[in-house]
């Protein structure tokens, strides 16, 4: 398929940074320690850095999220219209890495189970409502440093 736009500038298709707004920095920062991530030593006492596969995760107080964005802090929404999710390479690893979110004080929105699209998938929690799927999909393969490789 060729596009009109070639050559034109565009926004390159990357995540480079998810940063969730927080409410207790050091809970936060706890929780995802819980989870077994490592805390980067970018990390100051204003914003706490994990490294992911493909990405970083900044967490940073909301309300000075909000400031930053220069939008009004506060009035969360129930559901926010995101969803943060770590696909895994078979089922069992969907309900281990479920198992450590939960002992790590993860709120359990659905158990991981079957799903109507051949996959299995579950939800949590963190401590500030953030909400994230574990996931295995067997229409998606890994890379040999686990990274999903989409088609």
């Amino acid at each position: 398929m060729t596009s009109s736009n070639e050559g034109a500038p565009r926004v390159p298709a990357r995540i480079s940074i998810i940063t969730l707004g927080v409410a207790d920095l050091a809970a936060a920062t706890a929780f995802y320690q819980a989870l077994g991530w490592r805390l980067s030593t970018a990390s100051t006492p204003e914003i706490a850095w994990f490294r992911t596969a493909d990405s970083a995760l900044g967490l940073f107080p909301a309300e000075q999220l909000a400031a930053d964005a220069g939008i009004p802090a506060g009035g969360e929404p129930a559901f926010r219209g995101v969803t943060l999710a770590i696909n895994l390479e078979s089922p069992q690893a969907v309900d281990d890495a479920f198992a450590v979110a939960v002992t790590a004080g993860a709120g359990v929105v659905k158990p991981p189970a079957a799903t109507s699209w051949g996959g299995y998938s579950g939800y949590f929690d963190d401590p500030d409502g953030h909400l994230w799927e574990l996931a295995h999909n067997p229409s998606f393969a890994f890379t040999a440093d686990g990274r999903l490789d989409l088609p």
